[in-house]
């Protein structure tokens, strides 16, 4: 195994009611509890939101590198990914995931396949594996 890239993100403050930055400084945020939680809302992110864009954006490159290795364009594909914060017994928390590529112009078959290829090979996916539940489906 070797290290391809590495970064640092640093939470101060208190928490979801606090700030994290990237340690270059090009992740700059705000946090704030949502009011579904109980907390102020507004126009503030949390650690959710913050998941559910990396995961979109990471499975959606994968999904682009395995088509193009494929040879089968999705050009105007788009991933959106949907994070639920849940309650477990004695105050655990979870997450569940629900992730959805929209591949425009490609059969049902080959879009599925090229989710499922891409749930393998994205580190979201695999780190998440076993942990957590994430519902994958394929929309053409």
């Amino acid at each position: 195994m070797s290290v391809l890239y590495t970064t640092q993100a640093i939470s101060t403050g208190e928490g979801r009611n606090g700030e994290v930055r990237s340690i270059d400084g090009v992740l700059d945020e705000v946090l704030a509890v949502p009011k579904e939680l109980g907390g102020p809302g507004g126009d503030r992110t949390n650690p959710e939101q913050l998941f559910a864009a990396g995961y979109a954006a990471c499975f959606h490159n994968g999904l682009r590198l395995i088509a193009g290795q494929q040879k089968v364009d999705v050009g105007a594909s788009t991933v959106t990914s949907s994070v639920s914060l849940l309650t477990l017994d004695e105050g655990r928390f979870t997450l569940d995931v629900e992730l959805t590529a929209h591949l425009p112009g490609l059969n049902q078959a080959t879009a599925d396949q090229l989710v499922a290829t891409t749930h393998q090979v994205c580190p979201y996916s695999n780190a998440t594996r076993g942990n957590i539940n994430v519902t994958l489906t394929a929309r053409v």
